[in-house]
């Protein structure tokens, strides 16, 4: 029997978004949270990115369920996607358990799945393992860090937290219950590394609802769009109690933003004053100065809500000048060119678009991730959730904070950290990645597949056709040659003269050296035809022979 707790991260690190990791010891394995990320913009057609699981497959027998810490998507998005595999428990919160239920729903699997709401304070066992829920405050309501009491110590697991001490919903942070921790001895702490390098505190979700309020007194006599997350439940609630004190209607528009609030109302997270909230076909009973529309879109997603009205695409709703959007959200790092596109479009449309200071992280900065770590006096320090420089910035605040250099670990994904008393060192390696989903695909489109897609995106694609007579070898027909994303052939018609020219005389010279294996004979009009097209155009499309035989 092994006396060392293995952490692996499977996903999460050096990176935004795509939260797994596998806490194991002896023949138990615990996972904390299950997220997606959102598609590179290389990665053509891709819908959504889930981490490979291929450890936790291989050890199915021994994982005795998941814990979840938030309702965000980089943490529970690929939940139906690994249940379809594993089939494990499920551990969470109200808010966060009711998001996985309609994800599990739209899966048509919450039957199959075993689930289990928790409370704060209340401690679940999974195998050796006993975890306990913390209050902490994010930008999404009923947010948790994890005490996970193991054989050689106490875990803890912050989660992604800010502290908060006047939250919008709930309690702040039980900040009392990390220094009872740090009382009785933490072995390991994992914290949250996103605003690592903002030095301060974050500010109150509530300061946004004074500002909404100066917004909303400000633009008495103009239709208010407001862009946020969707899960952003304290954030809408905000929205919503100030269309209620200056007397506007809301609409919700955006099918996640739609059902995160209906979850929401249903577990008594939200409370929506009678009447407030009107269906988008009755926005027209009202004079525009009486409406507040709310929208998914605050990240310049193409298919988003926000994005379509920008575009002049929405069925329903149109900019008209002199209508304010604001934009209630800072861009995500990579979304900035998406996010200033719609800006643009709805300036260009003659509306006035607000987009600074109506946002607040939920994250916490330099100050609130050193108070953590001031409660709990962990041993060792395990940077989590963010990019290199995110979690090589919380080492070094790590030490500030008195550990010693050799107990903190900036650990990359797949890594085997094995940690007891006095063992702290990574010692292996697993499986992990990406899998990639497109449509209903889910690990069919692969590194080849995106590299094929790719090079379509760049450089097009020629298709030439020829038929052969079987037995004589003759060419009876063709070449002929179709062209995709390359030039447009009626405008290019010496060229592709010229490209059917190089395959009639490459496959005569084949064909006349008694070269009769398809394959070959493909692989000769690729290299002859591709060579001619670089020398002419300086370009390298994909070209595809096909040789018919009759």
């Amino acid at each position: 029997m092994t006396d060392r707790l293995k952490i692996i991260p499977l996903g999460g690190l050096e990176q935004i978004g795509m939260n797994i990791t596998a806490i194991e010891y002896d023949d138990d394995i615990m996972i904390i949270d299950c997220g997606i990320s959102f598609p590179d913009d290389d990665m053509l057609g891709i819908d959504l990115v889930i981490p490979d699981i291929t450890y936790l497959k291989e050890n199915k027998d021994k994982v005795r369920g998941m814990v979840v810490t938030h309702g965000h998507e980089d943490h529970i998005g690929a939940i139906p996607y690994i249940e379809k595999e594993l089939n494990i428990p499920i551990y969470a919160t109200r808010l966060t358990m009711g998001l996985i239920e309609y994800k599990l729903t739209e899966h048509d699997i919450l039957d199959d799945v075993k689930r289990k709401v928790v409370t704060y304070g209340q401690t679940i066992s999974l195998g050796q393992f006993h975890v306990e829920f913390i209050r902490t405050n994010h930008s999404i309501s009923d947010s948790a860090a994890l005490a996970i009491y193991t054989p050689v110590g106490i875990l803890v697991h912050t989660g992604d937290f800010k502290v908060d001490f006047t939250p919008v919903y709930g309690e702040p942070i039980d900040l009392q219950r990390f220094g009872e921790l740090g009382k009785k001895g933490v072995l390991a702490l994992m914290a949250d590394s996103t605003n690592v390098e903002r030095p301060g505190n974050t500010p109150s979700e509530k300061t946004v609802g004074k500002t909404f309020d100066h917004i909303f007194d400000d633009n008495r006599d103009h239709r208010l769009i407001i862009a946020t997350f969707a899960s952003n439940v304290d954030r809408v609630q905000q929205i919503i109690n100030s269309a209620y004190k200056y007397g506007r209607k809301c609409i919700v528009e955006g099918r996640s933003m739609v059902n995160v609030i209906r979850i929401a109302s249903e577990l008594g997270i939200m409370q929506i004053p009678d009447n407030t909230l009107i269906e988008i076909d009755e926005g027209k009973n009202y004079p525009d100065e009486q409406l507040v529309y709310i929208t998914t879109g605050s990240q310049g997603e193409n298919m988003a809500a926000l994005s379509k009205i920008a575009a002049s695409i929405h069925n329903k709703i149109s900019i008209v000048p002199g209508d304010v959007v604001i934009f209630s959200s800072s861009p995500i790092p990579g979304n900035e060119k998406s996010v200033y596109r719609v800006i643009n479009e709805l300036e260009l449309k003659g509306a006035r678009v607000i987009y600074h200071d109506t946002h607040v992280s939920g994250h916490a900065c330099q100050e609130e991730i050193k108070l953590i770590y001031a409660l709990t006096k962990p041993k060792y320090a395990i940077p989590v959730h963010g990019e290199y420089r995110h979690l090589k910035r919380h080492a070094e605040l790590a030490q500030e904070m008195g550990i010693p250099k050799e107990n903190v670990k900036i650990m990359r994904c797949g890594e085997v950290l094995e940690i007891s008393d006095d063992v702290f060192d990574v010692t292996g390696r697993v499986t992990c990645g990406s899998v990639f989903v497109d449509g209903l695909g889910v690990g069919d489109v692969g590194n080849i597949v995106l590299r094929d897609r790719q090079q379509l995106s760049k450089n097009g694609l020629m298709v030439v056709a020829i038929t052969i007579e079987k037995g004589s070898y003759q060419i009876i027909s063709g070449p002929d040659i179709v062209s995709r994303g390359f030039v447009y052939v009626r405008e290019a018609e010496a060229l592709i003269e010229d490209c059917k020219d190089i395959v009639y005389e490459t496959v005569s010279d084949c064909l006349y050296s008694g070269v009769t294996d398809w394959n070959k004979l493909k692989n000769c009009i690729r290299e002859a035809l591709g060579q001619f097209l670089w020398e002419r155009t300086k370009r390298n499309p994909m070209i595809l022979p096909i040789i018919s035989e009759i």
